[in-house]
């Protein structure tokens, strides 16, 4: 699906990652890959997993940075001249934000670094990457999660940061689609990553989910870069501005089973 685009993703931490999911599957739909790592401590195990997917395209970039950012796109047109897909795998909150109520842990400081870090930076990237995405009809995909429309233990201002996130998907749907790109989100079903044990309680999360999902079971990485080509691909050439749920279908229940409850 995927033969001879160019496609950057931002985010690979680990073979673990929703990132790598979406690396592997991509990769194997033919796409040329190329990789942004956060900085020295990361680059090598960045580079490592980049050569599994056959790139050795891998650039410095911390997103908190604009002067990064555009740094890597010029670094990424003395190698590619033109681009066909960003995708956007970042989000962070400090760790104190995600663990007790929200109305005691929640710092002003702590709020600007989740929003900056994962809303903002998607917005930066496609702002950065337009110039080689020209007459190319590209895409750009973000990650989110449920917890952006319904309240959940422990995400507190994680939640605020991707409401926001899934917002500038349908402005930047709005504004990249006068030039042919579309742009869309992946709401994600939980997943043990390691960003993920960020939050408290994430293995009780992962158990209520598979136990209430309507396919009784938690997705994997692999689901959701298959998911993540598709939407990259001209099969999907007339969806944009979308979220696209790749849970088990939690996110359609009010109640699990019945019998769960007490009589």
């Amino acid at each position: 699906m995927l033969k001879d685009k160019n496609i950057l993703i931002v985010g690979v931490a680990n073979k673990h990652s929703i990132a790598a999911g979406i690396a592997q599957s991509m990769h194997e739909q033919g796409a040329n890959l190329a990789f942004t790592y956060q900085n020295e401590r990361l680059k090598d195990n960045v580079v490592k997993l980049a050569k599994e997917w056959g790139s050795d395209v891998c650039i410095p970039c911390d997103v908190a940075d604009d002067n990064e950012i555009t740094e890597a796109f010029v670094e990424l047109s003395k190698v590619w001249d033109g681009l066909d897909c960003i995708v956007h795998a970042v989000g962070f909150a400090p760790r104190e934000e995600l663990d007790g109520n929200f109305l005691e842990v929640t710092t002003r400081e702590g709020f600007k670094i989740a929003h900056d870090i994962s809303s903002y930076s998607f917005i930066a990237l496609a702002q950065a990457g337009q110039e080689m995405m020209k007459g190319r009809n590209g895409s750009l995909l973000t990650l989110s999660y449920l917890g952006s429309q319904r309240t959940l233990p422990n995400y507190n201002v994680m939640g605020l940061a991707k409401a926001s996130l899934e917002a500038s998907v349908r402005y930047l749907a709005v504004a990249a689609g006068k030039d042919g790109h579309r742009v869309n989100a992946i709401s994600a079903g939980p997943i043990k990553t390691l960003a993920a044990s960020g939050v408290k309680n994430f293995r009780k999360m992962l158990s209520y989910n598979a136990g209430r999902a309507p396919l009784g079971r938690n997705v994997t990485t692999k689901e959701v870069g298959n998911t993540a080509s598709f939407l990259a691909s001209d099969m999907a050439s007339g969806i944009t501005g979308e979220l696209v749920y790749v849970d088990a279908g939690f996110n359609v229940t009010a109640m699990g089973g019945i019998e769960e409850a007490e009589s």
